[in-house]
C-alpha cells in the first residue's frame, strides 16, 4: 500500500475539508490513508500528493467525488441503535398524529440528513407503514440526503447484500418488506414509494428544502469542527417546523454549543427542540 508521507497528509487534509467538511487533524492521518490508497493506485498517481494535484486539475470533479465517496464511507444498518426508533413509535409520531389532527397539518415530513446508503431512513418508513399501515391517509414524506454521490445511488436503488439485510432486521422484517434478486434484497416499491433521496452537502444552504417535524443527524457532526457544528444547527433550527424534534447521535450533545436548543428526555432516547 501507498503510504501518506507526513508532508502530504495536511494539504490532503484541507482538500477533504473543502470538499466536505470533514475535519481530519494529525492524529487521523491512518483515516486518509486506509480509504483513499485505492483510489491512488487506481487513479496511478503514484502517491497521495500525485492524487490531490490530479484532482485539484481535474474539471469533471469525478475525482472529487470520489475521494468524497471513499472518506465519508460510514458504518450502518437497519434499525441502528434501537433507543431513536422506541421514540419515534411511542413518542413523536403520537405526538405528530395528534398535533395534525388539531391544526389540520398537511404533511408529516421527516429528513435523515446523512443517510449513508439508505438503512436509516428505510427503517424510519418500514417502522411507518407498521404503525399507521397507510401512511398516505397522514401524509408521510421522507427523505434522505448524504454528500456521497454513490451512497446516494445505492439508497435510492434500495438493493443490500445478504449481510447488511440480516443485520438490525428480523427474519419476519426481512420477509415482509424486501423481495429477493441478483445479489442480495430489494425494498419493496411500497416501502420505498415513501422515501426520496437527494445529494447535499451540509456545510451548504439547505432552506429550499422546506421545513421537517423530524430530523434524524446522527453520527456526522462529530466529524465537523465545533464552529461548523454550531453553523449547521443553527440551520437546522431553521429547518424545524414549531415543535420539531432532532435527533442527534447517542454520544453527542447539543449542550454548550446550541443555547438555543433544549435537550429532551423520553425513556432511553435524548432529543432536542428549539427552546419556546
Amino acid at each position: 500500500m501507498i503510504r501518506l508521507q507526513p508532508e502530504e497528509q495536511k494539504s490532503m487534509a484541507q482538500y477533504i475539508y473543502s470538499l466536505c467538511a470533514v475535519s481530519l487533524d494529525e492524529s487521523k492521518g491512518y483515516l486518509i490513508e486506509n480509504r483513499l490508497a485505492r483510489l491512488v493506485e487506481e487513479a496511478g498517481c503514484g502517491s497521495y500528493g500525485g492524487l490531490l494535484q490530479r484532482a485539484r486539475s481535474d474539471s469533471s470533479r469525478a475525482l472529487d467525488r470520489r475521494i468524497v465517496d471513499a472518506i465519508t464511507t460510514n458504518e450502518t444498518l437497519f434499525f441502528r441503535d434501537t433507543a431513536p426508533f422506541d421514540l419515534l413509535r411511542h413518542k413523536l409520531i403520537p405526538e405528530l398524529i395528534d398535533r395534525r389532527a388539531r391544526t389540520g397539518a398537511a404533511n408529516i415530513r421527516i429528513w435523515s440528513a446523512a443517510c449513508s446508503t439508505g438503512q436509516e431512513l428505510y427503517s424510519i418508513a418500514i417502522l411507518l407503514k407498521e404503525m399507521l399501515g397507510d401512511p398516505d391517509r397522514y401524509g408521510v414524506r421522507l427523505l434522505g440526503s448524504d454528500v456521497s454521490d454513490a451512497a446516494v445511488a445505492r439508497a435510492s436503488r434500495g438493493v443490500f447484500g445478504p449481510v447488511e439485510v440480516s443485520r438490525g432486521l428480523g427474519e419476519a422484517r426481512q420477509l415482509r418488506y424486501f423481495v429477493p434478486v441478483a445479489g442480495g434484497w430489494q425494498i419493496r416499491d411500497e416501502i420505498r414509494a415513501m422515501t426520496s433521496f437527494k445529494r447535499l452537502n451540509l456545510m451548504m444552504d439547505f432552506s429550499a428544502l422546506g421545513r421537517f417535524d423530524v430530523i434524524f443527524c446522527r453520527n456526522v457532526a462529530i466529524y465537523f469542527t465545533e464552529r461548523d457544528r454550531i453553523s449547521l444547527f443553527g440551520r437546522m433550527e431553521k429547518a424545524l417546523e414549531p415543535g420539531g424534534y432532532l435527533i442527534i447521535g447517542a454520544m453527542e450533545s447539543l449542550n454548550g454549543i446550541c443555547p438555543q436548543f433544549e435537550s429532551r428526555r423520553h425513556l432511553r432516547s435524548v432529543f432536542y427542540q428549539v427552546k419556546a
